[in-house]
């Protein structure tokens, strides 16, 4: 294991981007379990999860739950992934901690359903946003975000894995139509935190083949500024004329979500009849590629 010694980033923690993502992060959080989870005994997974858990059965304030049983998890944090994501993730509990305990907010509805789906967006969607500003909302991510570096799944399904027995345990406390809604209330987060964190900027693999070939190379380097990957293939072997064959490039770019249709559009006006395929994949690094998260 590699032990990430790097010296505190002040200038990243105080950057002015990374503070309103992680302030929008947190309100989302707090108008998602003041609003919606807590007052319903809805679960959140993780650390929230556990603290909305203890804070039913024992009555212990829910702000001091969350910062505590998150301190451990910091440790973590500083070890593996820095101490400047250590210290933004510390801010981060502290801001929930005190939000949840100074900031009155009422219960927007008691319908099952709409708690399950809107309680878990905003919460998810608040994760999500704090990932962007480079910490951590919950210390389970903190776990989950090592864990992906070891075993390569990803955030979302590191941290389901750990929260199956939490919700056994919302299902023995709290009945199981409650933990059944909470599972419902987690799926929902889950998916906004990955559309937030990972989903806008997702990247493709857009592989191109075309008789323009070079055209399109230059379209893609000189116009787009992506890198590309030409493999020598072949093209041809039609049913109707199977042994007829030409050599062909074939061009592969990693580009975002809010790249590909752009190229899709330009590469058809050079060549309406150029072949295109996409493949979505879960990590690139290295080339030109954009700045992602942190960790």
């Amino acid at each position: 294991m590699k032990f990430n010694q790097e010296p505190i980033d002040w200038k990243e923690i105080f950057e002015l981007k990374n503070i309103i993502l992680n302030l929008v992060g947190v309100a989302l959080i707090t108008l998602a379990l003041k609003g919606f989870m807590i007052p319903n005994k809805f679960l959140d997974g993780g650390v929230i999860g556990a603290s909305i858990l203890i804070h039913e059965i024992s009555h212990v304030p829910f702000g001091i739950l969350v910062l505590v049983l998150n301190i451990p998890f910091l440790f973590i944090g500083k070890t593996v992934l820095g101490k400047t994501f250590a210290l933004q993730s510390l801010i981060t509990f502290l801001m929930i901690a005190a939000s949840m305990t100074f900031i009155d907010i009422q219960p927007v509805t008691s319908d099952r359903l709409l708690i399950a789906l809107f309680g878990g967006c905003l919460i998810g969607m608040g994760m999500g946003f704090v990932i962007r500003s480079g910490a951590a909302a919950d210390g389970i991510e903190i776990l989950a975000l090592f864990t992906t570096r070891k075993i390569g799944l990803n955030v979302s399904e590191v941290i389901f894995g750990i929260n199956s027995s939490l919700f056994l345990c919302a299902a023995w406390s709290f009945g199981v139509s409650t933990a059944l809604y909470s599972i419902v209330t987690y799926f929902s987060a889950i998916k906004c935190l990955d559309y937030i964190a990972h989903g806008i900027e997702q990247y493709t693999s857009l592989h191109i083949i075309s008789s323009k070939s070079e055209e399109i190379k230059s379209l893609i380097v000189q116009q787009f500024g992506k890198g590309i990957t030409v493999i020598k293939g072949e093209r041809g072997f039609l049913p109707h004329a199977f042994h007829e064959k030409t050599d062909c490039d074939i061009i592969i770019t990693v580009v975002t979500r809010l790249e590909l249709l752009r190229i899709k559009e330009e590469v058809s006006e050079l060549d309406p009849h150029a072949f295109m395929y996409i493949q979505y994949i879960k990590e690139a690094r290295g080339g030109i590629l954009r700045n992602r998260a942190k960790h």
